[in-house]
């Protein structure tokens, strides 16, 4: 594709999908199961641990579907960050303040908000301990803590160091996105190599890295200077995204756009100072790549509350991260049955987005509440996930998929595979609100 040719393929249909967006319902994006009409009457103490997406969407639930419940949750966090926003705070589309809220705003009425963080899981005493000391007993548990980001894993790292020496990072924080973006401005000013990272972890948001890397190339070639600069995408797997279809077409992209891929070469180290990173091979052969950029993308694990309890798995392919031990279907653990997983922390085959979030938080609650009333969870979710990922300025797929990595489409006007300013739209403008209709148990 020539620039000229690259420039003008997003406005070639422009007119097309806005006409498109103002004459479609978007009902199969934006809702959810209704809530039932009558609530269940307890006295049930529910503990929600963590007060991200699923945390706090599931709260807001509880309290319309339960009469007389306590419900306690448990975040010392006060600013509500809307994660997948950061890409593009990283790339330059929008201000940081866009991603930052505040969780007063979205907590029910009559919860009790416990300002800590949780410290560790007793399941079998049914209690958890808070940093600060405090011991909650609990009758059933909502656990939604997320990821850690595990930076330790690469020697030299420095997450405070993001925004310095061409290091960017989009995932740690508002802040470190704020810092990205800068560092991406002064790259594509200059040009220069670039390197770009994915691991070997389960990843939060596994499309991030390849946007970043999409949207890099586009602010090189809109600064003149993507033809002094090379940029490589270095992947601990075999593969760039979990899905066949979505990794065929991402790599076929690259190709086009001179993007080069290595597989199976793992991060394991960092000389900021120097701009030089290290790769390791499975054989044990290590390579040492000097860059003018790097997004360093970590390895994620379960935090250690959960990772050193008797909630994690205990073996198969989630126990070496620590994840929550839970039926991929219902949500529900596999050996504590008062005990229900929601969104990043979930060991299950994939679900690490908000869209994960806002088709499961109905699920989860709705679940929680058959079993308070003495019944078997029989919800059963698909492991749905969705994607809009952005190949330029203006233009993005809207990937969606379920556990068996088949593309489960939902809008008949949008090509899974094919990108589009429609699809571009609704991660920029409708994805958002969408979020915040899930938050407070909306949708």
């Amino acid at each position: 594709m020539t620039n000229t040719q690259y420039a003008a393929h997003t406005n070639s249909t422009r007119r097309r999908w806005l006409q498109a967006l103002a004459s479609t319902p978007l009902v199969p994006t934006l809702t959810a199961p209704a809530l039932a009409e009558g609530a269940t009457k307890t006295k049930a103490h529910i503990v929600i641990a963590g007060s991200g997406l699923g945390g706090i969407a599931v709260a807001n639930r509880l309290s319309k579907l339960l009469d007389g419940a306590k419900i306690t949750i448990i975040d010392r966090k006060e600013e509500h960050n809307y994660q997948p926003g950061y890409t593009l705070v990283a790339s330059g589309v929008w201000p940081v303040s866009k991603v930052r809220d505040s969780n007063a705003d979205f907590l029910p009425a009559g919860i009790e908000w416990v300002k800590d963080m949780v410290a560790s899981f007793d399941p079998v005493a049914n209690t958890v301990s808070t940093v600060g000391g405090q011991r909650i007993r609990y009758d059933f548990l909502v656990v939604g803590i997320g990821v850690y980001l595990d930076y330790t894993q690469i020697t030299g790292m420095d997450v405070s160091a993001i925004g310095r020496e061409g290091l960017t990072s989009v995932y740690p924080s508002p802040e470190a996105a704020q810092a990205t973006w800068a560092t991406m401005q002064a790259f594509a000013a200059k040009g220069g190599n670039a390197v770009m990272t994915l691991p070997s972890t389960p990843l939060k948001c596994a499309g991030a890295p390849l946007k970043m890397t999409f949207m890099l190339r586009d602010r090189l070639f809109k600064a003149g200077t993507l033809g002094i600069s090379k940029i490589r995408f270095e992947s601990a797997l075999g593969n760039v995204f979990g899905v066949k279809a979505v990794n065929d077409n991402v790599l076929g992209r690259w190709r086009d756009l001179g993007i080069d891929v290595d597989f199976s070469r793992k991060l394991t180290a960092i000389d900021i100072g120097a701009r030089r990173a290290t790769f390791a091979s499975p054989d044990g052969q290590t390579q040492e790549m000097p860059y003018d950029f790097i997004h360093v993308v970590p390895p994620t694990r379960a935090p250690d509350a959960v990772k050193n309890s008797e909630l994690a798995w205990k073996d198969g392919p989630f126990a070496t991260g620590g994840w929550l031990e839970v039926d991929k279907r219902t949500l529900q653990h596999r050996r504590f049955p008062n005990v229900f997983g929601i969104g990043d922390i979930n060991g299950t085959p994939r679900g690490k987005t908000a869209a994960t979030v806002k088709k499961s938080a109905p699920l989860v609650a709705h679940n929680l509440v058959e079993v308070i009333a003495g019944r078997v969870a029989n919800e059963n979710f698909d492991g749905y996930t969705s994607c809009p990922l952005i190949t330029r300025e203006g233009s993005a797929m809207l990937i969606e998929f379920d556990y068996e990595g088949n593309l489960t489409p939902t809008l008949p006007m949008i090509e899974p595979l094919q990108d589009s300013f429609f699809a571009w739209l609704m991660k920029v403008r409708m994805l958002k609100p969408a979020y915040i209709s899930v938050l407070k148990g909306r949708v």
